[in-house]
């Protein structure tokens, strides 16, 4: 049977319950959970399923742990409680029912009795550093309410826009994706008014088949923005994007640029090898802002939160102030020094735009003693090989002391190339490389590791 979004969920035989009557348990309850681990007192419980997992077996234990509801299957055997239990409510599709309550309480925000302002942004690389200054920025002036970490997917968006409260101004909402219509879906449930695409490039190819299957789907946010009316805040320093907007008719712009505003990337030192820019401030005037990001690929992130500061009205050295004051972290443009090196760590993701943005970067660090730890950037599909063969060529043609690879990707790239690769080593995973550094130490080194998510290349930085 299908569920009318507008009128009722579909719950056991005997029980249904409207949106309307489910987001007025929401409204009084202490927030939204997927998590029976993680239950506080009041929440309500959305049992979700997956593949290795089904949130329905934790229904009871989230109750017991002082869960106020649990939102269940209709077809879980703990569904039939409900009749014993009122605080089990049995709905056809937990999930379907956790992003229409998210889309209910998106429209029931107002600010001044008008529609609360979303900002959505997407893109392959820079989208959770892009929101966290976003974030930063728009929080000088105004109760921003912002994605936590990267809980970008079809739970995450829901989750983080079920924990905006009345006393939010504004949302900043990131969205990830993986495969075509990811977006469309999620813009779907966050009806954002603004829109912003950090870049488009290789990544996720597994998902989305080919280049153009990534650059379609992140251009499902510009076709919300443009079939709704809204803002797209726009790099103007990548020519593609501007591209998509007006194949979309969009027109409603607000341009940035590092190239666009006239601002410029200082040069860094090995002691401080974070982005450094100088910024227009006024006509003929300019400063220099001194960040805690690691990498000049970091600079159109800078200026789109600078852009968006500015729009909502912040004024531009309390936007610089913020800009400067943060302070990244979770494996992102990270800069650590230890009792033996310098490291670079951006080992939470990666493809081959962010891999080759990382290795100019470390290329741009004036240091005798560079080295690289990279592990395989996962789910590239059939471009897996070639792309892989463009990292190893590469850095076989660096200046560098060594240069480590972790995975089955790197390992095969190494063996194809017809470069030198005296000072090149490879390892299966992140963990035999982490033994190796124990008898093998490394010292006096500015040190970049990168790698895929899945590949935990962080597992190296105690040893180093």
């Amino acid at each position: 049977m299908t569920v009318d979004r507008n009128l009722q969920i579909i719950g056991n035989i005997n029980t249904m319950i409207s949106i309307t009557e489910l987001y007025s348990l929401f409204r009084q309850s202490a927030g939204v959970t997927t998590d029976s681990r993680e239950v506080r007192k009041g929440e309500m419980f959305f049992a979700l399923r997956g593949e290795n997992f089904d949130g329905n077996d934790y229904a009871s234990k989230a109750l017991e742990a002082g869960a106020a509801y649990a939102v269940v299957s209709s077809d879980s055997r703990v569904a039939s409680e409900s009749v014993k239990d009122s605080r089990i409510i049995p709905v056809e599709d937990t999930l379907s029912t956790l992003k229409e309550l998210a889309r209910t309480h998106r429209c029931s925000m107002t600010v001044e009795g008008k529609r609360l302002p979303v900002i959505a942004l997407t893109g392959t690389n820079g989208k959770t550093t892009t929101k966290e200054l976003i974030n930063a920025v728009l929080s000088v002036k105004y109760r921003v309410t912002a994605t936590r970490g990267n809980l970008n997917n079809e739970i995450g968006v829901p989750l983080s826009l079920l924990s905006i409260t009345p006393e939010t101004r504004i949302a900043v909402i990131e969205m990830g994706a993986s495969h075509p219509g990811d977006i469309e879906s999620l813009v779907s449930v966050a009806m954002p008014d603004y829109g912003l695409v950090t870049n488009v490039g290789k990544g996720h190819l597994l998902g989305f088949g080919s280049f153009e299957g990534v650059r379609k789907t992140k251009g499902e946010l510009y076709d919300y923005i443009g079939r709704n009316g809204g803002k797209i805040f726009l790099n103007e320093d990548l020519p593609y994007l501007r591209e998509m907007a007006e194949e979309r008719g969009i027109d409603d712009v607000v341009p940035y640029g590092v190239e666009y505003d006239g601002a410029k990337i200082l040069p860094v030192s090995p002691d401080t090898p974070f982005l450094k820019m100088e910024i227009p401030v006024s006509c003929g005037e300019s400063t220099v802002l001194e960040t805690h990001l690691v990498g000049q690929y970091n600079a159109g992130n800078v200026m789109a939160a600078l852009s968006i500061g500015r729009y909502f009205g912040v004024p531009v050295e309390d936007c610089l102030k913020a800009i400067a004051s943060y302070i990244p972290s979770n494996n992102r443009s990270q800069m650590s020094k230890t009792g033996r090196n310098t490291l670079v760590i951006d080992a939470y993701n990666a493809n081959p735009v962010s891999m080759e943005a990382a290795l100019s970067s470390l290329e741009s660090i004036p240091s005798d003693n560079k080295s690289v730890m990279l592990g395989d950037m996962l789910e590239l599909g059939t471009e897996s090989g070639p792309e892989h063969d463009k990292i190893v060529e590469r850095v076989c043609c660096m200046h560098l002391q060594e240069a480590y690879f972790v995975g089955q990707e790197f390992s095969a790239a190494l063996s194809r190339c017809k470069a030198n690769k005296d000072r090149c080593i490879s390892f299966g995973t992140s963990g035999q490389l982490a033994d190796y550094l124990k008898e093998h130490p490394v010292a006096g080194s500015v040190i970049l590791i990168k790698g895929s998510h899945g590949i935990h290349m962080e597992k190296v930085i105690p040893e180093l």
